[in-house]
């Protein structure tokens, strides 16, 4: 029910108020992914490892839809307005997970495999960047507004799963390969079922990709397992004190002005500039609490799933679903997308080329990106799918209990938009190697510093898409004013 006919005291319809009906909903989907996961288990023990990346979801979801928490708002609010408040948010997370995954790590449960370093980062995250202004949300972002029943976000959500089916699996942009790239991919020596000259992506991938190194600070300092370089190098050099830098720049350029003319202050010391940085934390309280939240629930999602795989002796879900008979499900290495952490996008892309392999699309499996790496599991037995999946039903149920779950239909304006900048976003994704989640929040929490490239790259994406999506807002505006206008 729409927020204009539930007012605040909570309206009735049929003798139930829109408030109960919520928490009625909302109970109705915990109850039914409960009762789903019960009978899970007691058909297979063993699917506790895809429950597990079901429910971490959930919790995601609680908290991405209770703060609001959008990365791409995080952009735009700061280009377009000026304010602060949601790249607080993610900052404030970003501390709280490089802290929960270096215990992860340090207690040999980690999961995390750092991204290559190259100019693809900078690229795919500008691309990326661009995209989510005009679907006016990140990837995570369009996961939670999905489950507040918003129809356009479920758009950039296809258009996100399709964009990187095609785009890895297609042949358009062959002729654009380097000569180098196809030199070093016919070097290498591959599996008889591909051939890594036949798309763009295959030859991107093994003839620049793999030629390419990455680690975390703490490998940089020689020391991956020790105290001093997970908590000194991963945590506190390669992501808490960038987040501070950047919390500093914020303040200067984008609080401390009005903070100063709202509390009347002329002559600031040092004491009222702390003040006003804690004023810039707390601005927010539901986006700090949903970073804190967030932060915390990634860490121990890597932590959980690091010691089910020591429990069932695997390294990848792949290796279990061989065991259960689902040889077609995985790649020709056994294996299928399963990071062990907070991660979107790849699971998307999985479940575009699994439809488009049911409906006869050629190609699927004979490419780097399924056939080789992730596979094409059904996405019943997708474990981050499954994750999806739980953000979607997790921001439902938060949305429902607060009464802002409501069934919106996009202007063909913004479905238009919304299925572009989805494109967007999905190549930008497999250039990048990542999202705003896997390539930035994944990897500088986990002493990557490739995600600040990619941040970088990101934000670079973000103002011009501001730019562009502000000029053409002006453009149309004055098409409304002309009267000879069509």
């Amino acid at each position: 029910m729409s927020n204009e006919v539930c007012g605040a005291g909570g309206s009735r319809a049929g003798g139930v108020s829109v408030k109960h009906r919520g928490g009625f909903n909302a109970a109705v989907i915990v109850g039914i992914v409960a009762l789903l996961s019960a009978i899970v288990l007691a058909y297979d023990a063993d699917y506790l490892y895809l429950l597990v990346y079901i429910w971490f979801g959930v919790a995601y979801g609680l908290f991405l839809q209770y703060g609001r928490f959008c990365m791409a708002s995080a952009v735009r609010d700061l280009f377009a307005v000026g304010v602060p408040r949601m790249a607080v948010g993610v900052m404030i997370a970003v501390v709280l997970y490089s802290l929960t995954a270096a215990a992860v790590t340090m207690g040999g449960f980690s999961t995390f495999h750092a991204n290559p370093l190259g100019w693809h980062i900078i690229i795919g995250g500008a691309i990326f960047g661009f995209g989510i202004i005009f679907t006016g949300g990140c990837a995570s972002s369009s996961l939670y507004k999905s489950g507040e029943g918003n129809v356009g976000s479920m758009l950039v959500l296809v258009a996100i799963s399709f964009s990187q089916a095609i785009f890895v699996s297609s042949e358009w942009f062959s002729q654009f390969v380097p000569a180098s790239w196809t030199e070093s991919a016919l070097d290498k020596r591959m599996p008889e079922e591909l051939d890594v000259t036949s798309t763009w992506f295959d030859q991107f991938m093994t003839g620049y990709i793999w030629d390419l190194s990455g680690g975390t600070v703490a490998q940089m300092m020689g020391q991956p397992d020790t105290f001093m370089g997970i908590f000194i190098g991963n945590a506190l050099l390669g992501a808490i004190l960038p987040t501070f830098a950047i919390l500093v720049f914020l303040y200067v350029v984008a609080f401390r002005k009005g903070y100063m003319r709202r509390e009347k202050i002329e002559n600031p010391a040092f004491g009222d500039h702390l003040r006003g940085m804690w004023a810039m934390f707390t601005s927010s309280k539901n986006t700090a609490i949903a970073g804190l939240g967030i932060g915390v629930f990634a860490g121990l999602q890597m932590w959980v799933t690091g010691a089910l795989r020591q429990k069932y002796d695997i390294l990848n879900f792949g290796e279990m679903l061989e065991r259960k008979g689902f040889y077609e499900q995985v790649s020709l290495q056994g294996t299928v997308f399963d990071p062990g952490y907070w991660y979107i996008t790849t699971q998307e892309a999985q479940w575009g080329g699994w439809v488009m392999d049911k409906i006869g699309f050629e190609n699927m499996e004979r490419n780097i990106f399924f056939g080789l790496e992730n596979g094409l599991p059904n996405p019943l037995l997708n474990a981050p799918g499954m994750m999806s999946i739980g953000i979607i039903l997790g921001a439902a149920v938060i949305a429902n209990i607060n009464r802002e779950f409501k069934w919106k239909l996009p202007s063909m304006e913004t479905a238009i938009f919304a299925l572009i900048g989805g494109t967007l976003m999905g190549i930008g994704a497999r250039v990048g190697m990542g999202c705003n989640v896997g390539a930035f929040f994944a990897a500088v929490t986990n002493g990557d510093l490739t995600g600040w490239i990619f941040l970088a790259g990101m934000t670079i994406g973000g103002f011009f898409g501001v730019r562009a999506l502000t000029r053409w807002m002006e453009w149309r505006a004055s098409r409304n004013d002309d009267e000879f206008a069509l």
